[in-house]
């Protein structure tokens, strides 16, 4: 594999809403919430546009990379859904930064990022691209029902960008789909054809927790021993866990099951929340600001998401 990631970013709405409002409306508590989740607060969208945030963490992510929107050749846009069905997020970017080379979205919800590291390096070992800009951005408010304290709790809308180019950071990659729709889906409308038989009205995501919960850890750890065995390492070896950020218990749980150390996985869900594919490359970008990560450490990243999918990746960072 042949990637490597030079500059990253993170575009984020102003406001920010705690525990404490969401119990206005709701009959929950930030005792509640933060002792099952984790999370304190997250950032929502009020008049920003999913384009702006994302198109904010891109030019974040071409300055950090020392990078003219010119120097891309592919714009991968990992959502579940830009400001529009049609064109997609990364048409929507390609406008604002003025690139014209191929741009496409992946819609794979929380795995985004690491199918989009898998697409990136495609295009990179191909020699079809030196320069690929990953953009993940969610607006998670507009897809959850507020109204439902089990679920609208646990969501935050931003994006978050990195550039990847050639290199040999990225040494393993895996992606697994083990269908179970009915546990976490977002159900779409058909809209108001005269000829459909059961037309349904746009929907809520749905989700159950449980399930999610142990479908996660399971999957989680499976990667680590996979990984490891791979890669002949000792879990023990890898500096950081990157885990997506979808909920405090599920960390904990592979933590304590994987019996390493807390500074092992970092976390950032507690002022973020679930914000979906964006979870794990806001995390990175976060670190590298913070000059937590160092040439040479070993990063193993993670994700699970709807359908349900399963990705995980490691870089040798460079």
């Amino acid at each position: 594999m042949s990637l490597k990631i030079i500059g990253t970013g993170r575009g984020l709405p102003l406001r920010q809403v705690s525990n404490d409002e969401l119990a206005t409306f709701l009959d929950t508590s930030d005792e509640w919430i933060s002792s099952r989740t984790g999370i304190q607060s997250r950032p929502i969208c009020t008049s920003e546009t999913l384009t702006d945030l994302a198109t904010a963490a891109a030019q974040q992510a071409l300055a950090n990379a020392a990078l003219r929107p010119a120097d891309i050749d592919v714009l991968i846009c990992a959502t579940i859904e830009g400001d529009f069905r049609t064109p997609s997020l990364a048409y929507c970017v390609s406008e604002r930064l003025g690139l014209t080379g191929r741009a496409l979205d992946l819609n794979t919800a929380c795995t985004g990022f690491i199918y989009a590291l898998d697409l990136a390096s495609l295009y990179l070992e191909q020699q079809k691209a030196h320069y690929v800009l990953i953009v993940c951005a969610e607006m998670m408010s507009k897809h959850t029902d507020w109204t439902d304290r089990s679920t609208c709790v646990l969501f935050g809308d931003g994006a978050a960008a990195c550039v990847a180019t050639q290199g040999q950071a990225l040494r393993y990659l895996n992606l697994i789909t083990s269908p179970a729709v009915s546990i976490l889906n977002l159900p779409s409308g058909s809209g108001n054809s005269p000829f459909a038989s059961q037309p349904r009205p746009d929907g809520f995501l749905h989700m159950d927790g449980q399930e999610v919960f142990k479908f996660a850890v399971n999957a989680v750890l499976q990667e680590i021993a996979q990984v490891t065995s791979t890669l002949s390492l000792a879990p023990e070896q890898i500096d950081y866990y990157l885990l997506h950020q979808a909920n405090g218990r599920i960390i904990d749980a592979v933590r304590s099951h994987a019996d390493l150390p807390v500074t092992k996985f970092p976390r950032n869900i507690a002022h973020y929340g679930n914000i979906s594919a964006v979870t794990i490359p806001l995390l990175l970008s976060e670190m590298l600001d913070e000059q937590l990560i160092k040439a040479g450490d070993i990063l193993f990243m993670a994700a699970f998401g709807a359908g349900m999918s399963v990705g995980s990746c490691v870089l040798f960072w460079e």
